[in-house]
C-alpha cells in the first residue's frame, strides 16, 4: 500500500509501513522513514508505484485547463477526490485524482485552498481582478524585456526621459524602468550611471555630479523667493576709519575688513569690521527662513550657491567705496604689540578698498617683508597687522596655518553649461603666507573674544570646540585646543554661514541691551538653537564633501587636458599618495611599503569622470623621503 501526503506545502509519496490511526509510519521514495499525521494523507493507493505517481500525473495536470475546471466547479467547498469523480464521470484512478489535485493546486488564482486536498473556486469578481493583475504583470515583464534590450543596444527607452533624475539619483526599485535598468546593468557588468551615459542620458559628467547634489540638497532649485531687502537699523554712528578688506578675486560675500588708527602715546587702535546682515535680517523673517534652509554658501570650482539672495549680499557686503553696516571690534594695541583692551560696536564703516590676493601678494610676501616693502597702498597698515598677527600667533603657541601644505585655486575657462568644452586652470599656492596669517590671526582674535564675551554675559551661542583632537559644534564655550584659545564662536562670516548669523544676532542683542532671540527662558528657543547647530553641522559637512568631489572631478579633467601618462607624487601613508601640483589624494594598490614623505613616480591609467575613479600604477621611487605636513585644516 502506498500513500500520497502533504508535508511542508509539498506533495510526497511513500510506502505505508504501519497505520496507527492518528499517525502513519511511511518510507518515502528517497528511502527516508518518517512519521506523518493521518490528517496529512490525501490518497491511499496500490498502483502505480509510489515513485511513479507524481511524475506520471504531472503531464496529465498540465493538459487540464484551469479556466475549464473553474467553470465545472460548484460554488461550495469541495474535495479534489469528489471533483475528480465529477470531472471524469467515473471513480477516478489514483493517477487521475492526483492529476486533478496538481491542477487545482497549480491554479491559486482560480481556486482557493480551504484545507488539505480541499478547495473552493474564486468568486467571479475576484477572479477577474486577479486575471487582470496577471495580465498586467505579463505586459510589464514584456516591457521590461524590451527596455533591457534597448538599453543593451545603447539607446534610451521612451519611458526613461521623464524619470532620468529619479533613475540617476534615487531609483524606485518597484518601478519597471528601474528593474529594466538593473537587469541591463547586470547583463553588461556596468554601473547604472555608466550605462545611462552610454545611452546619451547624461549631458556631461559635471552636469551629473551637479544635478545629483541639487537633487538631494536643492530639490526646488537654487533660485530665491522674491523677498524684500531689509535695511539695517537706523541711527548707527559712522566710524572715523578707512577700512579695507583682503580676499581672493572671486569673493563677493566680503564679510570682514580691517582698519588701523594711530593712538599717540598709546599705540594703535586696530579695527576688525564684520559685515552685519543681522542688523537687517530678523529671526523668524522670510530671509531667516531662506538662510536657515540653506545654512551655508556652497562652493565649487567655477561657481557657488549663496546662502542669501544676491541683492541681500550686495546690500551688506563690505564693498569698497561704500558706507557699510558692521559689527566692529576695536583692539587697543601697544607698541610692543600687546592687546590691552577691546571694545565692540554697531556702526557704519566706510570701506575704502577691497584688496585682492593676486594684486597684493607680489608686493607683500615673506621675501618683500625681509627685504623691505615697496611703496603701495595700505603698506604700513598691512605691515602692522602682520606684526600683530605674528605676536598673537606666538602668544597662542599654535600656528594659524599648517606649514608645508598648499592651497589650490581653480579657474574654469568657459561656460559651465557646456562643461565638456571648458578648460581648467589650477594654481598652487603656498598656505601660510603673510596675508593668510594676517587674516587668520585677526579672525581668531575676533571669534575667540566675542565667544568669551557672550559666555561671560550668559548669552547663548554656538561654539566650535576641539578637545582630545576632535572638533565639533557645541553650545558650551569649550576650548579649541587646535587654535589654543579658551573658546571659539564662529562670528566672522554671517553672509555665508548660518551659525555666524545666529552668533551675530546674539551679539547684537547684547550690544543693544535686548533680550537674545536664542537661549531665552522658553524651551522652544533652546530647541531651535540646538536644531540649527545640528543641521548646520551635517549640512556644512555635506557641502564640503561635494566641494571636494567637484575638485577631484576638475583634477581628473586637468590630467586629461594635459594628456599626462605619468606624474610624481608623495606618499602619505600605506598606499595613499598625493599627486604633485593637484589637491588629489589617490590610492595606489601597487605601491610598495614606503615611509610617509617618500617621493614616487606613477603611471596614469584609465579615469572615469562619472565615478571619479583614477587608476594609478607605481613606477619607481624618487630620492629620499621628505617631511609630510599634517594637512588637517584649522578653523577660520
Amino acid at each position: 500500500m502506498f500513500v500520497l501526503f502533504e508535508e511542508d506545502g509539498a506533495f510526497k509519496t511513500g510506502s505505508l509501513l504501519a497505520d496507527n490511526d492518528a499517525s502513519l509510519q511511511v518510507e518515502t521514495v528517497s528511502g527516508k522513514r518518517a512519521k506523518i499525521k493521518a490528517a496529512n494523507v490525501l490518497l491511499r493507493f496500490r498502483e502505480p508505484a509510489a515513485s511513479v505517481l507524481l511524475d506520471a500525473a504531472e503531464p496529465l495536470a498540465e493538459g487540464i485547463e484551469a479556466e475549464f475546471l473553474w467553470e465545472c466547479a460548484g460554488d461550495g467547498e469541495f474535495s479534489f477526490l469528489d471533483f475528480a469523480r465529477d470531472y471524469y464521470g467515473h471513480e477516478a484512478s489514483p493517477l487521475e485524482a492526483t492529476a486533478i489535485l496538481l491542477a487545482l493546486h497549480a491554479a491559486p488564482v482560480y481556486f482557493h485552498r480551504k484545507g488539505k486536498g480541499r478547495f473552493r473556486k474564486a468568486p467571479a469578481d475576484i477572479l477577474a481582478a486577479a486575471l487582470a493583475g496577471l495580465e498586467k504583470k505579463r505586459q510589464q515583464a514584456l516591457a521590461i524585456e524590451r527596455m533591457v534590450e534597448t538599453l543593451k543596444a545603447g539607446a534610451l527607452p521612451p519611458e526613461f526621459p521623464p524619470l532620468l533624475r529619479e533613475l540617476l539619483y534615487k531609483p524606485d526599485r518597484n518601478k519597471p524602468e528601474t528593474k529594466a535598468l538593473e537587469a541591463a546593468c547586470a547583463d553588461l557588468g556596468v554601473a547604472a550611471v555608466q550605462l545611462l551615459a552610454r545611452c546619451g542620458a547624461i549631458r556631461s559628467a559635471h552636469d551629473y555630479h551637479y544635478q545629483r547634489f541639487l537633487h538631494e540638497y536643492f530639490p526646488r532649485g537654487t533660485g530665491f523667493a522674491d523677498v524684500p531687502v531689509p535695511d539695517p537699523d537706523a541711527g548707527l554712528a559712522r566710524a572715523e576709519v578707512r577700512a579695507f578688506s583682503i580676499d581672493d578675486a572671486a569673493t563677493t560675500e566680503i564679510d570682514d575688513a580691517f582698519s588701523v588708527v594711530a593712538l599717540p602715546g598709546i599705540g594703535w587702535r586696530v579695527g576688525i569690521h564684520i559685515a552685519a546682515p543681522g542688523l537687517g535680517i530678523r529671526p523668524g523673517s522670510p530671509l531667516d527662513a531662506i538662510a536657515r534652509e540653506r545654512l551655508s554658501t556652497v562652493y565649487m570650482p567655477g561657481s557657488k550657491i549663496t546662502m542669501l539672495p544676491d541683492a541681500v549680499v550686495e546690500r551688506y557686503t563690505l564693498s569698497a567705496g561704500r558706507d557699510c553696516p558692521a559689527v566692529s571690534m576695536y583692539l587697543t594695541v601697544t607698541p610692543e604689540l600687546e592687546i590691552v583692551g577691546h571694545e565692540s560696536r554697531l556702526e557704519i564703516v566706510p570701506v575704502v578698498a577691497n584688496l585682492r590676493h593676486h594684486e597684493i601678494e607680489p608686493l607683500f610676501n615673506d621675501a618683500t617683508l625681509a627685504a623691505g616693502l615697496p611703496d603701495f597702498p595700505f603698506r604700513d597698515e598691512l605691515r602692522l597687522l602682520w606684526q600683530l598677527a605674528c605676536a598673537c600667533e606666538g602668544r597662542r603657541g599654535k600656528p594659524s596655518a599648517v606649514q608645508g601644505v598648499n592651497d589650490y585655486n581653480f579657474a574654469i575657462v568657459g561656460d559651465l553649461a557646456d562643461a565638456e568644452n571648458c578648460r581648467v586652470e589650477i594654481e598652487e599656492r603656498k598656505r601660510g603666507s603673510p596675508l593668510d596669517k594676517l587674516v587668520a590671526e585677526l579672525m581668531i582674535v575676533a571669534n575667540s573674544t566675542w565667544g568669551g564675551l557672550l559666555a561671560d554675559k550668559n548669552v547663548a551661542a554656538i561654539y566650535r570646540a576641539q578637545t582630545a583632537g576632535k572638533a565639533r559644534m557645541t553650545t558650551s564655550p569649550l576650548p579649541h585646543e587646535g587654535l589654543g584659545v579658551a573658546q571659539y564662536a564662529w562670528s566672522s562670516s554671517p553672509l555665508r554661514r548660518y551659525v555666524d548669523l545666529i552668533n551675530q544676532w546674539q551679539l547684537i542683542s547684547h550690544l543693544q541691551d535686548l533680550t537674545p532671540h536664542f537661549g531665552g527662558k522658553g524651551k522652544n528657543s533652546n530647541d531651535a538653537l540646538f536644531a540649527a547647530m545640528r543641521d548646520f553641522d551635517l549640512t556644512y559637512a555635506a557641502y564640503a564633501e561635494y566641494q571636494r568631489g567637484m575638485e577631484r572631478y576638475w583634477c581628473l579633467r586637468w590630467l586629461r587636458q594635459h594628456g599626462l601618462s605619468a606624474i610624481d607624487a608623495t606618499v602619505r601613508r600605506e598606499n595613499l599618495v598625493k599627486l604633485d601640483h593637484l589637491p588629489l589624494v589617490q590610492r595606489v594598490p601597487s605601491l610598495p611599503e614606503l615611509p610617509p614623505g617618500q617621493r614616487v613616480r606613477l603611471a596614469l591609467g584609465g579615469m572615469d569622470e562619472l565615478t571619479l575613479e583614477l587608476d594609478c600604477r607605481y613606477v619607481e621611487t624618487l630620492g629620499a623621503a621628505e617631511a609630510v605636513a599634517d594637512d588637517e585644516v584649522t578653523d577660520d
